[in-house]
């Protein structure tokens, strides 16, 4: 196991890294509502980085400290307490953060551990999988009520999950609801039991990590899935053609293929 923590020169660790197993783990801590700031969100930045660029970490489990919040979103307090164009570059800063989450080439799961609200829900739906503990609090995007709205994402990556008319209504509305409505609706993925809520989080991340998956198989899947959202689908086929190409190539593909004509299980490396 490695563990480091990365902080930005001068600040105090607000977001804290370490791998464990090929599972790369983010924890946002700011008590008590791991609410996030500008160094919070530089810290998180070169805490994705971190991950990305470590070639034993196959996959990435984002959560919060504590067994209250995942996160509260962003520090009121702070923003009340700045000019407009420093709330516009915040706000810009936060969702290069979060591309740049969503596009790493390794499945992110986002344990929710607490309370995800606001920016908080606007980071976890920046990840691949949501996992819940069971009533362990609220989740939904309440900023109608200062008057604002969801803006590192939440407006956008919402109406991806649930469709437009759906977020519309649960933005305007600024409800916030339980994690069971949050998987009927397709927010949340799956909701694990109180009792060792992490552990059981790190062990289902694990069956995505060789040599259980193929992990560049993986990464290349949410690849070709998260870009070829965005494009139209003859662009989208060429993405995935050549992901392919590049997978035919690994010798995950050659074992895996091997195997399954031998009749035994694969045995995969990452390569």
């Amino acid at each position: 196991m490695a563990s480091t923590t990365q902080t930005v020169e001068g600040a105090k660790p607000l977001v804290h890294y370490r791998s464990d197993a090929g599972v790369g783990i983010i924890t946002l801590e700011d008590p008590p509502a791991n609410t996030y700031t500008y160094e919070m969100n530089r810290q998180l930045d070169d805490a994705i980085l971190k991950a990305r660029m470590d070639n034993d970490v196959h996959v990435i489990v984002l959560t919060g400290a504590g067994d209250k919040f995942f996160s509260a979103g962003a520090n009121i307090k702070m923003l009340a307490s700045v000019d407009p164009t420093f709330k516009y570059y915040f706000c810009l800063h936060a969702n290069e953060t979060l591309l740049r989450l969503e596009h790493t080439p390794k499945l992110v799961i986002a344990a929710l551990n607490g309370h995800t609200v606001g920016g908080g829900l606007e980071i976890a739906m920046a990840a691949d999988l949501r996992i819940a503990r069971r009533d362990a609090g609220k989740i939904g995007l309440p900023e109608i009520n200062l008057g604002v709205l969801p803006g590192t994402g939440g407006t956008q990556r919402l109406s991806r999950l649930v469709g437009k008319s759906k977020a519309i209504e649960l933005i305007v509305t600024g409800n916030t609801f339980s994690f069971e409505e949050a998987k009927e609706l397709g927010i949340v993925n799956d909701i694990f039991e109180r009792e060792h809520f992490m552990e059981n989080v790190l062990e289902y991340a694990r069956q995505f990590c060789p040599p259980n998956k193929a992990s560049k198989a993986v990464g290349n899947i949410k690849r070709s899935i998260q870009t070829g959202w965005e494009i139209p689908m003859e662009s989208a086929l060429a993405v995935e053609r050549e992901l392919q190409a590049l997978l035919f190539n690994s010798e995950d593909a050659k074992e895996g293929l091997a195997a399954y004509v031998e009749k035994r299980p694969a045995e995969f490396k990452a390569k």
